[in-house]
């Protein structure tokens, strides 16, 4: 089979690192007689990526594999987009293992190619790449159920962000079920195998690679470490700290689109060996009450163990277990030695589950002791139920507890549906620790075991962190933080001002005083970085759900869980709207509201009687589950990548919604509509029409480049902006001057 290629690369409009090939049937020609008309059944099953970091060099290599389900031979062509950045003089495609170089193209001729692959096909998935180069070959024809296999290999200089090496990837989606024209007998089970990972000498210079996009799952083998991402791969951006042997890498994000939008996400890794560690006083506190019975006793024993076995050389600990009467292993710390650590286990074996609740007798009794200056005290509390005996207020009951902490830091683990959420909540987050609510399905050991692991060798104590030269207001998580080894800060807050700044961090370790700086740029204006504002939001809906449960609740904070909801599409209790499906929704009281039943908490839709109650009652409908709420809001809490947030979120993205970047869109009559519509001030906005595919439209996606990602949604999309709203329509406007682009881009 003859095989040629063209290489073209864009010298203008730099764009995001962007690179996943998409398959373009041939357009059938005079001299070339189309076949008999059949489903287009060639569809990408696989796009595995492996980066490799060399001396501040990105070695890519994106495998990616396709296969023709539909009944006849398929001719196509195999565009491959070039990232911004990338060495085009090294590019090679790798054709069924036969790697063929490349010619290349004029920046004008590239474009137009790109702008008419959109036109023919308007494949969303195309749009999204726009305005860069492109590697465009002819591999094909590819027989019914033959599988090709494409390898694109090509490098690029890891760019610096901060104190971190900064790496990119960003796949096309796949072709979208709610606009796609193939059969369902073409497509085939839909799903796509999607894998990142990035692979870092391991030999001091680096410090741990952290997303503030995905999980990232690490493993170290033969003097490298691998990191490979968790989840949809579709944006992952990773960020590589460039250690050093007295210093932190401090790294920092910006997001601003308005003086009013501006967003930082600033990461802290701490030095490899710059202090000391804080030996720790650590207290494991089990309700063994009668309803601890079973599974759930028998888990909270192995958490137990698994407490213990973090426990190190200078340690100490205390067991206390409680049901009507509380009960310790011995009055006062023990050292943390095989000997003593063998008796406590022996101690957790014999525990058996009886009687009442006693939750304010335990709090006294592991709050009690006051731990030595120079040691870290921690509370692990673990519970199933309410306070049934001794003091049952939980009011009063927090309010001593704060009284008698001093210095101690509470990690409170609520099990089942029957524990007081509010409360362990509250005990948590005032004594700068977590709470983690499970149900008795779930893996209580896991849970426990999680925390216990991250807590196991304190750094730096009692951080905090300012700004000189610009304001941060409204930093997540607030208030002082510890950070154990192995650990990156990570926080979340919006700015005042632009320019030059110093980022401060200050805290206690065993060795003194701790002070890091480094001096950043806070940009005026920055379109990248679009997962910050979302984290953010994240973090403050739970913040703000929990503070809610604290104090009883006001209009203001209602208000501002509204606005956050409808500005970020987070679904919060005034949300449940972003929960939607076709011919499922009626007007509600704050937009529309589905009318199907769903179990769950903040994120649940209402059921159809619901649709007759005031506001106020819906939203006791949506969140009648405090449990479920609370467990929410930790989740969002703890939310430190754009992957954990959609976790946290818990909602459908079924056929009716798509999220792009912090947006998410409903399809309505045939629309994909940004749900700021239902907005205030959203309805007197100016709204530009133009139509698809245009001169018009790529002449503001060229313009304003976030616009690609959700104009690639299809034909029907209706957008908003600061001031101005586009929406894309068959009878929309085909041309626009420059002056009238303009001055949509500045209202956008």
């Amino acid at each position: 089979m003859r095989r040629t290629a063209i290489l073209a690369f864009a010298l203008v409009f730099p764009a995001a690192l962007a690179a996943q090939g998409t398959i373009i049937p041939r357009p059938c020609l005079p001299i070339r007689p189309c076949p008999a008309p059949m489903p287009w059944g060639v569809e990408r099953t696989a796009s595995n990526v492996r980066v490799t970091l060399e001396d501040r060099v990105l070695h890519y290599e994106v495998e990616e594999r396709f296969v023709n389900r539909g009944g006849g031979i398929a001719e196509a062509d195999y565009v491959f987009p070039l990232p911004d950045g990338a060495a085009f003089q090294d590019l090679k495609l790798s054709i069924d293992g036969e790697l063929v170089a490349g010619e290349t193209m004029s920046a004008e001729k590239a474009r137009g190619i790109y702008e008419e692959i959109v036109r023919r096909q308007r494949d969303p998935a195309l749009v999204e790449w726009m305005g860069q180069g492109m590697l465009r070959a002819r591999i094909f024809p590819i027989r019914p159920g033959e599988e090709k296999r494409v390898v694109v290999r090509f490098d690029a200089v890891a760019r610096r962000e901060g104190d971190a090496l900064r790496v990119d990837y960003r796949r096309g989606a796949p072709v979208d079920d709610a606009t796609s024209t193939r059969s369902d007998d073409a497509r085939g089970d839909g799903r796509e195998s999607e894998t990142f990972s990035l692979s870092i000498p391991d030999d001091g210079r680096y410090g741990d690679p952290y997303s503030p996009t995905h999980r990232l799952v690490k493993r170290t083998s033969r003097g490298r470490i691998t990191v490979e991402a968790e989840g949809s791969t579709r944006e992952v951006t990773v960020l590589v700290p460039l250690r050093q042997s007295s210093e932190p890498a401090i790294t920092l994000l910006a997001h601003a689109t308005s003086d009013d939008e501006r967003f930082a996400l600033i990461t802290l890794t701490p030095p490899a060996r710059s202090v000391r560690h804080t030996p720790r006083d650590v207290t494991l506190v089990l309700d063994v009450s009668g309803s601890m019975s079973g599974r759930k006793l028998e888990q909270a024993k192995a958490a137990g163990r698994q407490v213990l076995a973090t426990l190190g050389e200078g340690d100490a600990f205390r067991l206390i277990d409680f049901s009507t009467d509380v009960r310790t292993f011995h009055d006062d710390f023990v050292p943390a030695t095989p000997a003593n650590l063998r008796a406590a286990q022996r101690y957790l074996d014999e525990l058996e589950a009886e009687g009442s609740t006693n939750i304010s007798g335990a709090l006294d009794a592991a709050l009690e002791p006051e731990s030595r200056a120079g040691r870290l005290p921690l509370v692990l509390f673990l519970t199933d139920g309410a306070p049934t005996v001794g003091e049952t207020r939980p009011e009063t009951i927090a309010e001593r507890a704060a009284k008698e902490r001093g210095r101690a830091r509470v990690f409170t683990f609520g099990v089942g549906a029957d524990v007081n959420a509010a409360l362990l909540e509250r005990l948590a987050l005032e004594a700068h620790g977590t709470a983690s609510f499970v149900r008795p399905s779930e893996d209580v050991e896991r849970a426990v075991g999680v925390v216990a692991s991250r807590l196991t060798d304190p750094v730096v104590t009692d951080l905090r962190v300012r700004a000189e030269g610009v304001k941060l207001d409204r930093v997540l998580p607030n208030g002082p933080i510890d950070l154990f080894a192995g650990q990156d800060l990570v926080l979340l807050a919006r700015y005042e001002g632009d320019g030059p700044a110093t980022i401060r961090f200050t805290g206690s370790s065993a060795s003194g005083p701790v002070e890091w700086t480094e001096r950043v740029e806070l940009p005026a204006r920055e379109r990248g970085n679009a997962f910050v504002p979302r984290l953010w939001a994240t973090q403050r809906v739970g913040w703000l759900a929990a503070e809610k449960r604290r104090t009883g609740g006001s209009r203001e904070i209602d208000d501002e869980i509204r606005a956050l909801g409808e500005r970020y599409a987070i679904p919060t209790e005034f949300t449940s709207y972003l929960v939607q499906e076709p011919g499922t929704v009626a007007q509600g009281f704050n937009g529309p509201v589905p009318m199907r039943a769903q179990a769950g908490g903040i994120g649940a839709v209402a059921s159809a009687p619901a649709m007759r109650r005031s506001p106020a009652q819906l939203s006791e409908v949506v969140v009648s589950d405090t449990f479920a709420a609370a467990k929410a809001a930790a989740e969002r809490r703890d939310a430190r990548t754009l992957d954990a947030a959609d976790a946290a979120d818990a909602t459908s993205t079924g056929r009716a919604t798509r999220r792009v970047g912090a947006r998410l869109f409903a399809l309505r009559d045939g629309r994909w509509t940004d749900l700021r519509a239902d907005a205030s001030g959203a309805a007197s906005m100016r709204i530009v029409k133009i139509r698809p595919y245009s001169d018009a439209w790529f002449a503001l996606v060229r313009e304003i480049p976030e616009l690609r990602d959700a104009l690639a949604l299809g034909d029907r999309v209706l957008v908003y902006g600061r001031d101005v709203a586009i929406e894309t329509a068959p009878d929309g406007e085909e041309r626009m001057s420059e002056a009238a682009v303009a001055a949509v881009a500045r209202g956008w």
